[in-house]
């Protein structure tokens, strides 16, 4: 019989194989001469079920068919049985097939969650009274490997240094997977001292799965910050070949620091005195430096310290070059030039100063700052257009003076003086005296410069009596004016007192009865037009002379009435007050006139 000859020659060749062989050379070999000689092959799943049809037409006088399997060395195990004429089936007692076999009515094996171990050659077998017909099946069994994960992975790399990555593990593999290495999706072959890959496969003798490990040795550049690193499994299935990939892996890179920094914290326009300066040393290595050496302006040692260094309440000598440095790197240095913006006034006089009126006083406010600066002039809450100068000092130019710096861009830097001048004087006095236009009465003023302001006081020369119906202006400047009215049938001379803490001082003026017309004085003029009356008063000096003569007949007159005084007394304080007493009084002038 030709066929099994050829059989007997396979069995041979399967038997004659090494122990060492692997049973995935194993199942290929039967896979490559069951093609040849036209044997039937059936891959399963790891765990699912094999089905295995007899591949034979049934012969008409069958007797009965039987399963058996073969191993390596050849020998049977016969695991099912079932006769065509009775029907029934028997299943052999194997203990790694007990209750995973199923034998049809046409003589189709399965064999449920398939192992590793049903890898093998199995035959089935047609049994008529003259003569026995065999098929034999291959049976491969696959197993998909779990994803695979890096595991074991460094902490970190070095570059320029080839340092273990981690390493790429994949279990649970039929047959054995090959793991590869990628870098950012491209293929990481070896390289000496670069990439050096380590490949083991461990198999587990009970599962026969196999769990595949690769190591990865790489020496990293400043390129691979932040490049992912992955693995994957390419692994054989019933439907062919398959690969699965790893998560992304990134590891933190150390590098060497090759250049350091100096930064201002927190960073401002402009650094004033008073300020805290806060410096802040950095290197690009990673990880970073944690401590530097701080140079001040002027100190050629260096402080050590961590990445930052502080200098309080700045002053304006703290202006300079600051540097820093690595401490076992000192060549490898940064600096920054820093500013300290001071700004100083000095104003003199300041404070509170009293002067007299007419007095001198120079002021001047100083500045001194580390760039330009601005000035304000401010009198009493207004802005002055220049500075103040006093060549001869008015009541007017009392007040509270400021002269304000800044420099504007210095957020914050500004200062300020204050001067409050005081302009004091004796109280100067000018009256003046108006009639009224129905003649009925005469308005008298008494003009009062001075400060402290005076108080005034009208009194009637002679009889010393005391005006009090009077009315104020308000005091401006130094100055203000009483007034008083009044309707005198005599004449009368009226004395203004005005008194301060400095002096005292009178003035008096002679007021005819108001049947006596006069020359009326002007009222007090003001600064602005006191030039052009003094232009006037030049052209009535001429009228003042011819009238000089006049004056000694009106000499004569008032001596007649100065005898009179006490009874024109009389009339004024009847006038203020009790007009009966002036009619009497009027009554005894008009006999002494006649």
């Amino acid at each position: 019989m030709y066929f099994c000859e050829i059989k007997k020659t396979v069995h041979l060749r399967f038997h004659s194989l090494p122990v060492t062989t692997s049973r995935v050379a194993f199942s290929l070999s039967l896979l490559f001469l069951s093609k040849g000689l036209g044997w039937s092959t059936v891959n399963s799943a790891y765990g699912d079920t094999i089905v295995m049809p007899c591949r034979l037409d049934v012969p008409q006088n069958l007797m009965f068919g039987k399963w058996k399997y073969e191993n390596p060395d050849g020998s049977p195990v016969f695991i099912a049985f079932r006769s065509s004429t009775k029907k029934s089936v028997q299943y052999d007692d194997v203990p790694e097939y007990k209750d995973r076999l199923s034998l049809s009515e046409n003589y189709t094996l399965s064999i449920s969650n398939a192992k590793i171990s049903d890898q093998r050659r199995f035959v089935c077998m047609l049994v008529t009274e003259d003569n026995v017909f065999e098929a034999p099946t291959i049976v491969n069994v696959f197993k998909q490997p779990s994803k695979p994960e890096i595991v074991s992975k460094a902490p970190f790399l070095e570059t320029e240094q080839l340092k273990k990555l981690g390493d790429c593990v994949s279990k649970d593999s039929y047959p054995a997977g090959n793991l590869t290495w990628y870098r950012s999706g491209k293929l990481l072959q070896p390289l000496e001292g670069v990439v050096v890959i380590n490949f083991k496969k461990e198999m587990d003798p009970i599962t026969q799965l196999y769990t595949m490990t690769s190591s990865l040795e790489y020496k990293t550049t400043k390129a691979d910050i932040q490049m992912p690193f992955t693995c994957s499994v390419t692994y054989y299935g019933p439907s062919g070949q398959k690969t699965l990939h790893s998560e992304q892996a990134v590891f933190d890179i150390y590098y060497p620091t090759e250049q350091v920094t100096i930064e201002v914290l927190p960073p401002k326009n402009a650094i004033k005195e008073g300020d805290n300066i806060t410096l802040r040393c950095l290197g690009n290595g990673n990880p970073p430096p944690e401590e530097f050496l701080f140079y001040l302006p002027g100190q050629p040692e260096g402080i050590r310290s961590s990445n930052t260094y502080t200098l309080t309440d700045a002053r304006r000598n703290a202006t300079g070059e600051y540097k820093c440095s690595l401490v076992d790197e000192k060549s490898m240095i940064a600096s920054t030039a820093i500013t300290v913006h001071y700004l100083d006034l000095s104003l003199k006089p300041s404070g509170e100063v009293t002067k007299q009126i007419g007095d001198t006083l120079p002021v001047s406010c100083t500045i001194s700052a580390s760039r330009n600066a601005t000035v304000v002039w401010m009198k009493d809450n207004i802005r002055l257009r220049s500075s103040p100068s006093f060549a001869s000092l008015h009541y007017q130019d009392a007040g509270n003076y400021v002269c304000e710096t800044a420099l504007q861009e210095v957020e914050g830097l500004k200062k300020r003086e204050s001067l409050t001048l005081i302009v004091e004087g004796k109280p100067q006095i000018k009256m003046t005296k108006k009639t009224d236009p129905s003649g009925l009465s005469k308005t008298i003023i008494c003009h009062v410069e001075g400060f402290p302001k005076p108080a005034i006081q009208w009194t009637i020369t002679g009889s010393g009596s005391v005006i009090n119906q009077t009315e104020e202006s308000p005091y401006i400047n130094g100055r203000y004016y009483s007034k008083i009215i009044i309707s005198p049938e005599e004449n009368v001379t009226l004395t203004c007192t005005a008194e301060n803490q400095l002096e005292r001082t009178v003035n008096s003026l002679n007021v005819s009865a108001i049947s006596i017309p006069e020359h009326d004085e002007a009222d007090e003029i003001s600064d602005e037009n006191r030039e052009k009356v003094n232009d006037q008063a030049k052209l009535i000096v001429g009228i003042v002379v011819g009238l000089l003569l006049a004056a000694l007949v009106a000499g004569v007159v008032y001596w007649l009435y100065m005898k009179k005084s006490k009874t024109a007394s009389k009339h004024v304080n009847k006038d203020l007050g009790n007009i009966e007493e002036n009619k009497k009084l009027e009554e005894n002038n008009h006999k002494t006139e006649a």
